[in-house]
């Protein structure tokens, strides 16, 4: 006989909902039902999350919340008895540091808050196993060191978009490596309440998510300690003497192995000592390039600010974004991009191989053209030219077929009155190989005369003769 499990005595339970709340509890309860999917132990006094904290394993449970205890030990692999966690909550505990496999095995784990702990410290790996996990709360703690291993080198979260690292002890940011993020990572980045130095290279980038609508900047604006006073943004910006770049191209062309020297558009020379200004280059993931350290294989940023793009490739077609501290300069239809595209698509200018081929796609598209008008020529002559047999007369006379002709009926009732029609007016005759045929005219669309013909011929061969001196020109 098989036994459901009965819901402890301290909880209330509402089908797979197990709900022990507010119960001053110190341990966990034991006996907890298999078929549980969300448990909550929020408000009650546990202090510590041991291996064994379930007496069985919780492979249905996929939401956990402990929030609002005093928790502040995870032993290692306490979660090993719910594989399947995708909500895990151990926000406001007392928890001061993470250790390197606390959280492994929830390989599921999607959201994860501790918020409102004393965490100070991440061990290497803390985090490392958690591939799915999309939204990470680690605002009102002590960190002091911007956890830039979320992103990069092989504690990387992939699918993480959210990081509230808000109400922290962060100073320091790494300014040029969060620019060379993916933009749908740097727009999930909630630094608010932070005490942020606010030296040239943060200003910039928060006037860039700034430009960029970035909605952790827009909804907690005044919540970051840079200001926005034209003082504070004047020491950051570029000579108030200097002429400024508002006329810079935003489109650059290049061939292969071309030099290409890019300025910055909205900033003005010459520029400040101490002056930061950013390259972000294209693709989501490759490197922002910066003054003091901004020099790749092939792409360096001047001291005056400006790209220079050594040796043209094709791969380094694409959109350029200049970081930069404008201030009271700048203006909302000012543009932050340039476009670098390198070769010529069309062919023109390049070598004859190139060439040979741009005239190979020409002579394909004239030809598919030329086909098209006699095409239609060909179809209107079909909708238009019905021919039709001529009611049969006396053989041989006027009214019949006469012979082989066939004549073109401009209405079937002109059959039936061919003797008495003006011989002046012109007629198209096709030939046929065979005898006669004496059908009545069984076209159903009016047709026209030889003069009509000769007129739609006349106006193809002129579409034709159009097309042709087109793409000649």
């Amino acid at each position: 006989m098989t036994f459901t499990a009965a819901c402890p005595p301290p909880c209330l339970c509402a089908s797979d909902i197990v709900s022990c709340s507010g119960r001053n509890l110190s341990t966990v309860p034991p006996d907890l039902p298999g078929y549980v999917t969300r448990l909550d132990l929020s408000h009650n006094v546990l202090s510590a999350l041991l291996l064994n904290w379930p007496d069985r394993c919780l492979d249905r449970l996929t939401t956990l919340v402990l929030s609002q205890n005093a928790i502040t030990y995870l032993a290692p692999d306490a979660f090993a008895p719910t594989p399947h966690l995708r909500h895990l909550d151990l926000s406001s505990n007392g928890l001061s540091r993470l250790n390197a496999s606390a959280f492994h095995g929830l390989g599921e784990l999607e959201v994860l808050l501790l918020f409102g702990n004393r965490i100070s410290q991440t061990m290497a790996g803390a985090f490392q196993g958690l591939s799915s996990l999309e939204r990470l709360y680690l605002g009102g703690n002590r960190l002091a060191v911007f956890p830039l291993e979320l992103y990069q080198r092989d504690g990387a979260l992939p699918r993480l978009r959210f990081l509230d690292l808000s109400m922290n002890m962060v100073r320091q940011v790494p300014v040029q490596s969060l620019l060379s993020l993916a933009t749908w990572l740097q727009g999930g980045i909630y630094l608010q309440g932070n005490p942020l130095v606010c030296d040239c290279a943060l200003r910039a980038m928060l006037e860039y998510w700034e430009r960029r609508q970035y909605r952790p900047l827009l909804d907690f604006r005044e919540e970051y300690p840079c200001s926005l006073g034209q003082e504070e943004w004047l020491n950051c910006s570029a000579s108030p003497q200097g002429g400024f770049h508002g006329t810079v191209e935003v489109s650059y062309q290049a061939e292969p192995g071309d030099w290409l020297m890019v300025p910055c558009p909205g900033v003005s020379l010459p520029l400040r000592e101490g002056f930061m200004v950013f390259w972000v280059t294209p693709g989501d993931g490759s490197p922002a390039l910066g003054i003091t350290n901004g020099q790749s294989s092939r792409l360096t940023v001047l001291t005056n600010g400006t790209l220079e793009i050594r040796g043209a490739l094709r791969e380094d077609s694409g959109t350029y974004s200049c970081v930069a501290v404008r201030g009271r300069h700048r203006s909302s239809n000012e543009t932050l991009e340039v476009t670098v595209s390198v070769g010529n698509p069309s062919g023109l200018g390049k070598s004859g191989e190139e060439r040979s081929s741009g005239g190979e796609h020409f002579n394909t598209a004239f030809t598919t053209l030329a086909s098209c008008v006699v095409s239609i020529v060909l179809v209107l002559l079909y909708l238009y030219l019905t021919p039709c047999h001529c009611h049969g007369g006396k053989a041989g006379g006027v009214g019949g077929c006469g012979g082989r002709a066939m004549l073109l009926c401009a209405d079937p009732r002109e059959a039936e009155l061919a003797d008495r029609r003006v011989t002046g007016g012109k007629r198209v005759a096709f030939l046929e190989t065979g005898g006669e045929h004496p059908h009545k005219c069984s076209a159903k669309h009016p047709v026209m005369d030889a003069a009509a013909t000769e007129g739609i011929l006349k106006n193809g061969s002129r579409a034709l003769e159009q097309v042709i001196e087109e793409h000649v020109a």
